[in-house]
């Protein structure tokens, strides 16, 4: 040996990634209290270096797609490393797929968001998690079929393998909606729907992207006689033989690889109706805004991970005679980087509580999450790429090598920006919402006024905001920026209100009040960074 190895920096593990103030916080005021003792319990798991192992196994070694057996059978399979499936265990029995739907105590969707936020050890794997936590308010829309499936979609079991439905003991769920000709545009749907004489339908179609297509059923939009329809499709049939639902091909991805996603071809497979035919958008779309929330809660994790990263780093590795995290330059970054997850993390409680109220029948809660949610997918999603982008960065040349796993980091951040509508969908979504739900704006500004003169840079945003959407003829060119301007209002509101009082101060001079640049590390001077740092370093044994 030619050297000795000094200034490398320990290995991030031993530590509880559910000791996130912001997050505990978080869970008391939200109302779900109760549930801590659960949540510390899977981040001290996700803080052990075995789970961080078996996600860096599921991501190294993708799924394969067996589509015949040795005896030319079409099988249609998808082979995963057994590392995918402990991840899956794990995340199942902790009730984070459809569990907080059959749980009856307060708060029990805020409970599952932060356990969704703290295990974060491979996001591929949350993709069918975030699907079956989706599909129970859709499948709702027929009742017969959601007291069916329902019990089983919420089970804390895990139970991989291609059976009947009704024959296993807990359910995966996954959607199948976009089109090569269509993508977003889902009302371009090509797939046809015939009815059969026994209630059933018959799908035949090509579908460009479903994701996780091991998973048991699947909500999936087809063309029926009065037009484009929900309809429940199950992988296996109940007298036990494959559905038609030929896997085509896997995706080859920039990220989130160990999650298979599939072309499929739909050949006369059979399918049960959800809801009325021709009212299939309005079905699924119950769906679709719960993994729009899980795309904040995972962009909020994502932003978590990434500076505690960074801070742990920064702590153990020395430059130029001092440790990095003390060097003034460098607690810029890392308090900036501290800013905007916090911002994130508070505002994905808040929607998550929004969520856990309107299910309980709370219409004002559902009118704010109306327009809270879209603002909120729409932005903190953006800033996620950027902010792993910078984490990545804070490890020098380290970040960049695989081993880091900030590489990984850094490739699935695009994702929860595109996934579930991509940044304009989410903008124009939210326009929708402000013109044809009038109930909408109001029920938001009132959440966001809760702060009302407890900080004039606040105050003044919130009146630029109000009157960037007087003028309503230019409304769809500028829906970016009115987006922008209502998730920062909130999460300004949030922290102003809720969070600690530094990184309220740092959050509204930098996003609000225009002393912030627009790169990561250009807080100014003056804050406690102090104070703000601490609250990111990690806490190891």
């Amino acid at each position: 040996m030619t050297h000795e190895v000094v200034n490398q920096v320990p290995p991030l593990a031993g530590h509880d990634v559910a000791d996130d103030a912001v997050l505990l916080d978080g869970l008391e005021r939200e109302g779900a209290g109760w549930a801590e003792a659960e949540v510390r319990e899977l981040g001290r798991l996700a803080g052990t270096a075995r789970a961080q192992e078996q996600g860096r196994l599921a991501n190294e070694h993708p799924p394969v797609l067996r589509t015949h057996d040795r005896y030319g059978n079409r099988i249609d399979e998808v082979e995963f490393h057994p590392a995918w499936h402990e991840l899956m265990n794990v995340a199942v029995t902790h009730g984070l797929h459809g569990s907080a739907w059959t749980d009856p105590r307060e708060g029990a969707h805020v409970a599952r968001a932060a356990k969704f936020y703290t295990w974060r050890v491979d996001a591929g794997h949350g993709c069918p998690i975030s699907m079956t936590y989706a599909a129970v308010p859709a499948l709702r829309r027929s009742p017969e079929l959601a007291a069916r499936y329902e019990p089983l979609l919420a089970k804390r079991e895990y139970d991989f393998g291609l059976r009947a439905p009704l024959t296993k003991n807990a359910l995966l769920a996954g959607m199948s909606m976009t089109e090569k000709q269509g993508g977003s545009d889902v009302r371009a749907n090509t797939t046809r729907a015939v009815p059969q004489p026994d209630g059933t339908y018959r799908l035949t179609g090509h579908k460009w992207f479903t994701s996780a297509p091991m998973c048991d059923v699947f909500l999936t939009l087809a063309q029926a006689p009065d037009g484009l329809t929900c309809f429940l499709v199950p992988r296996v049939l109940p007298d036990g033989a494959l559905n038609p639902l030929r896997l085509m091909r896997l995706k080859d991805k920039l990220g989130n690889r160990s999650n298979a996603s599939a072309e499929v071809e739909y050949e006369n497979a059979a399918a049960w109706r959800v809801g009325d035919e021709g009212r299939g958008v309005r079905t699924i779309i119950e769906m679709v805004n719960m993994t729009r929330l899980d795309c904040v809660i995972g962009a909020a994790s994502g932003m978590r991970h990434g500076v505690t990263v960074a801070a742990h780093h920064t702590a153990h590795r020395s430059a130029f005679g001092r440790y990095l995290i003390d060097q003034p330059l460098m607690r810029n970054v890392l308090a900036d980087l501290a800013v905007e997850s916090e911002a994130a993390t508070i505002t994905m409680l808040r929607l998550a509580a929004a969520t856990d109220r309107s299910a309980r029948g709370d219409e004002s809660e559902a009118a704010f999450r109306r327009v809270a949610l879209a603002a909120g997918k729409y932005w903190i999603c953006k800033r996620w790429p950027a902010h792993a982008a910078e984490a990545l960065e804070c490890l020098g040349g380290n970040g960049y090598v695989e081993e880091s796993a900030m590489p990984r980091l850094f490739r699935e951040s695009p994702l929860n920006s595109i996934w579930e509508g991509s940044g304009n969908v989410a903008a124009l979504d939210l326009l929708r919402a402000v013109v044809k739900e009038p109930q909408a704006l109001p029920a938001f500004f009132a959440e966001v006024e809760l702060a009302a003169g407890a900080d004039r840079r606040l105050d003044a945003a919130v009146r630029q905001v109000k009157d960037s959407l007087l003028d309503l003829e230019s409304v769809e060119v500028r829906a970016r920026r009115i987006a922008e301007g209502l998730a920062l209002v909130l999460q300004a509101s949030l922290l102003v209100r809720h969070g600690h009082p530094a990184v309220a101060d740092a959050f509204c001079s930098a996003r609000l009040g225009g002393e912030g640049g627009h790169a990561y590390g250009t807080l100014p001077a003056g804050l406690d960074f102090d104070a703000i740092i601490a609250r990111a370093t990690p806490k190891i044994g």
